[in-house]
């Protein structure tokens, strides 16, 4: 074991070492450590990540909730004001349709996946990860708006479907023996206890973080590991008074941003931590999560997979902007970046701990296969799409902005870090 976390170790130490020359081979961190995975591990045996059920649904826990409380959190809705519109129908009407969409072909064409099932694969393949296509995030030749609004849509989708995978999978749980018959009704009640206490604590903490930094209570220095601590402390509280943990941290990272009113700078300490647990998370993927999947990588998964990043994702996108002003390029370029990351790892990993084999074998594939694919693909046609789509626009289209003015949402883990260095000095 002592090896093991040696190498893992090193891994971690090797890539920040290099990471920015990678960037000039489109190499990301999550594309990079799923290959180190797969080669260190299934390739060559050297990687022994023999890990216990509980460590790696803590690892996947504790991931969530830091991303989704961090994701929430750094929200200005302020600077959403421009772009209000464009979130709504994203979040409102997109969102909703890219669910229902896959829920449906999820039932037509998987064999075994039907109900709870289908609309667990629908949900937990919905949310988008924009730090997937880092090197378009931060493409000076994309109009910062376009930009700003994959960013955000991606810093909140995750959230959004968090209730509906937490639904999905008590409904499969209880349909496959493994919990009580009232399993759905238990989890609704939990989702609301959680979202209601998720805002009394992101609401009280927000006031007296606040408060005691502005009356010099408190050191601006150890902020940061305060908040990290809150992030956690609003989900195990919320599990020890009957909610959902997740919604919980969700909820309270929203109330905390707006209360708050400037939590960029407390956020970083936990953004690095979310950052560190991705990239771990990315490399059990690869290592354990992958090889298993791989084998049961049907003619039907992977073709949901390709109509996952396509279909299920465009045509919702192309309905819910219809008369928005975008032109049909535009409009084009933000269906295809909506690159399937980290939220569906984790969503997969929970569902590996929550079900039963028999359970959790029918989706678990084409979860993994559409990650995989999403990594080859959006990493692959990252630079060279933005190029293009930036200069067909830049005569016309909105004024392109420095990429320091876009820290990267989501849940690839590592980008968001390399983009703000890339950035320039003088920026946090």
């Amino acid at each position: 074991m002592d090896g093991t976390l040696s190498l893992v170790l090193l891994l971690l130490f090797l890539w920040c070492l290099c990471s920015r020359r990678m960037e000039r081979f489109e190499l990301t961190a999550p594309a990079a450590f799923v290959l180190l995975g797969l080669l260190l591990g299934e390739g060559t045996g050297t990687l022994h990540l023999a890990l216990p059920h509980e460590t790696v649904k803590a690892l996947a826990e504790v991931t969530l909730v830091w991303v989704l409380f961090t994701d929430a959190a750094r929200l200005s809705f302020r600077a959403l004001r421009p772009e209000l519109g464009l979130y709504v129908r994203l979040l409102g009407i997109g969102l909703p349709l890219c669910v229902s969409l896959g829920t449906l072909l999820a039932s037509a064409l998987l064999p075994g996946v039907s109900g709870w099932a289908a609309l667990y694969v629908g949900a937990a393949l919905a949310p988008t990860d924009a730090a997937l296509g880092a090197t378009m995030m931060v493409n000076p030749e994309v109009p910062v708006k376009i930009r700003r609004v994959i960013n955000v849509e991606s810093g909140l989708n995750d959230g959004i479907v968090t209730p509906l995978v937490v639904l999905a999978l008590a409904g499969m749980a209880s349909a496959g023996g493994r919990a009580g018959p009232d399993a759905t009704g238990h989890a609704v009640v939990e989702l609301a206890v959680g979202a209601a206490y998720g805002a009394v604590v992101g609401l009280a903490a927000g006031w007296l973080l606040r408060t005691t930094l502005r009356n010099g209570w408190a050191a601006e220095d150890f902020a940061g590991a305060g908040v990290l601590a809150l992030s956690l402390l609003g989900y195990t509280s919320a599990l020890a008074l009957g909610g959902n943990g997740f919604v919980a941290a969700f909820v309270a990272g929203l109330a905390f941003g707006t209360m708050h009113g400037a939590p960029q700078r407390v956020l970083r300490y936990v953004e690095q931590s979310a950052a560190l647990l991705s990239v771990l998370v990315w490399l059990v993927f690869g290592t354990l999560l992958l090889p298993e999947m791989a084998a049961d990588f049907t003619w039907q998964a992977v073709l949901y997979a390709v109509l996952s990043l396509t279909v299920i994702r465009m045509v919702p996108v192309a309905l819910c902007l219809a008369g928005s002003g975008l032109d049909a390029r535009t409009v084009l370029f933000v269906g295809w970046f909506g690159p399937r990351g980290l939220a569906s790892v984790i969503f997969g990993l929970l569902a590996a701990e929550e079900l039963d084999p028999a359970g959790a074998h029918p989706v678990l594939p084409v979860l993994a296969c559409t990650v995989l694919l999403s990594v080859l693909a959006h990493g692959l046609t990252s630079t060279p799409l933005a190029r293009r789509y930036g200069r067909a626009v830049n005569d016309t289209g909105p004024a392109a902005a420095p990429a320091d003015e876009l820290p990267v949402r989501g849940m690839a883990g590592g980008a968001l870090h390399r983009v703000r260095r890339r950035a320039g000095p003088g920026r946090p």
